[in-house]
């Protein structure tokens, strides 16, 4: 099984945002991580997976001077997350109007590697749901990066954060002020939480919900079929937004040149 995949690289952190002294007004996607933009790493995982085909790449252009063979366009930055992946969309289905599944991918996880993109699609394509969300739990992450300062989410049963690697429907529609307020509020669980229910926030509060309840819960709040991966990697969830992410990753990938 092959899907095509969408990279999302608008992001440009603003004047007294935590990685705005790192990039000055310049493309997150662009920092140097050991000897190479960010995005790149993130490229050759996909680009020497199997199970992708082609790669859409929005917030960059060609003048970037990225390398993949696999790269089958470039968009410009959408100014939002929720329109970069709208655009993302609209060029894969234009490429293969036929596309059943897309693979999201953040631009700022750059530890991936091309088995981990693998084992994300073919656990994903085992069902045919809407929305497949990766999640590591707490112990993994803390394991693979401690004091990577994740947020992360309390269950009855485990202890998550969210993975940046995610598969959907490339037919899927959104209710779209619905998910700006949910993409908003991302960092936030309880914030999330409180926009799909008092209820569902309150048995949050309490941690009496397990995952597999909160996932039938979202899924019938949003009128869609869901399934959470539960990641062994912690990499798909180890996404730069501070500067010791910064400082962790540049560490990390820096042994692995020099291996």
């Amino acid at each position: 099984m092959k899907m095509d995949a969408i990279v999302t690289a608008g992001g440009i952190p603003q004047p007294g945002e935590p990685l705005y002294d790192f990039t000055q007004g310049e493309s997150k996607a662009m920092l140097d991580i050991a000897g190479k933009p960010m995005v790149q790493w993130v490229l050759d995982a996909l680009c020497t997976a199997y199970t992708i085909d082609r790669i859409v790449i929005v917030g960059l252009s060609e003048d970037n001077g990225l390398e993949c063979s696999k790269i089958a366009g470039y968009l410009p930055n959408q100014g939002g997350m929720l329109a970069n992946l709208k655009a993302g969309l609209a060029r894969v289905k234009e490429i293969n109007p036929d596309i059943q599944h897309v693979l999201l991918v953040s631009s700022d996880i750059p530890s991936i590697t091309s088995d981990m993109v693998d084992w994300v699609v073919t656990t994903a394509m085992q069902t045919d749901e809407d929305v497949y969300y990766n999640v590591i739990r707490k112990q993994t992450m803390e394991a693979r990066f401690p004091g990577s300062n994740r947020t992360y989410t309390h269950f009855k049963d485990v202890d998550i954060c969210g993975g940046d690697m995610n598969v959907i429907r490339a037919s899927i529609s959104a209710n779209e002020p619905f998910w700006e307020k949910i993409i908003a509020a991302r960092k936030s669980p309880l914030k999330q939480a409180s926009l799909l229910g008092f209820d569902t926030l309150i048995l949050l509060v309490l941690r009496q919900v397990t995952l597999a309840d909160a996932v039938k819960r979202v899924a019938k709040r949003v009128g869609l079929t869901g399934r959470a991966l539960v990641c062994p990697y912690a990499e798909i969830g180890m996404d730069v937004d501070k500067p010791n992410q910064l400082e962790l990753v540049r560490a990390d990938l820096s042994g692995r040149v020099t291996k």
